[in-house]
């Protein structure tokens, strides 16, 4: 028999830093290795300001290794049609998310907030979105979660008559929510921010879609505050990563 509570309706994700070694120190030690060897932490800690200086011209001429040797997990927890975007993302990158094929998935879907922007005006590659109207915003939620009910509905009955569940959930929408943890270096992650967020500074304009920029302005947060020098490095050099 199926265990579901009744349905949830979410607007927002959310992101857990769960693990990390990341440091700005990491980077500035692995640097240093090409021309000094081996160094102790504690050397390398000593010219906060040449620490810096070093990150910054390592960003603006994209010497990047260095910035790979740090480690940082996130749990997230977001609509499923974000996490085939995340996909795309390999390099540097590994993921474990929840299997609809082990457990029961539960009735939460994503319905967008009132802040939303619903309407795409222009043409791909030149295009923008605007406000949608209220009746626009009300046709969207009463669509959304009549779909969500109908096919969470199938998904019960399917298993409740003993259908295996890894056959039932393809009646499932990609708004059902799903979490899973993903693990990346400060490097994938700098690219990855480079794609998925819209930024005034951005040397490289990216056009993101709203709810897995949801998602990376959560992860970058918690990044800046890991690694300072090397956030404010990449947000000085325009957001490219090295």
């Amino acid at each position: 028999m199926s265990d579901a509570a009744g349905p949830v309706f979410r607007s927002d994700v959310t992101v857990e830093l769960v693990r990390s070694a990341a440091q700005d120190s990491d980077v500035i030690w692995a640097a240093r290795v090409s021309t000094a060897g081996e160094q102790s932490l504690e050397a390398l800690q000593q010219d906060p300001e040449k620490s810096a200086g070093l990150i910054n011209y390592l960003m603006r001429d994209r010497h990047g290794t260095p910035f790979e040797h740090n480690s940082m997990t996130f749990f997230i927890s977001a609509p499923i049609f974000v996490f085939r975007e995340f996909h795309r993302h390999r390099s540097g990158w590994s993921y474990n998310e929840e299997s609809g094929r082990y457990r029961n998935l539960q009735p939460v879907f994503y319905v967008p907030g009132e802040d939303r922007k619903l309407v795409q005006q222009g043409r791909p590659g030149r295009y923008e979105f605007v406000d949608g109207t209220p009746e626009q915003a009300k046709v969207t939620a009463e669509a959304m979660e009549a779909s969500y009910l109908a096919s969470y509905t199938a998904y019960q009955e399917m298993l409740d008559a003993g259908v295996a569940r890894e056959v039932a959930r393809a009646v499932l929408p990609v708004g059902l929510f799903s979490s899973m943890y993903a693990t990346c270096n400060a490097r994938s992650l700098m690219h990855f921010l480079s794609l998925r967020t819209k930024k005034e500074n951005a040397t490289v304009p990216s056009f993101p879609q709203r709810e897995i920029e949801m998602v990376a302005e959560a992860m970058e947060a918690e990044w800046a505050k890991l690694m300072p020098l090397t956030h404010a490095a990449f947000e000085k050099h325009g957001r490219v990563a090295p």
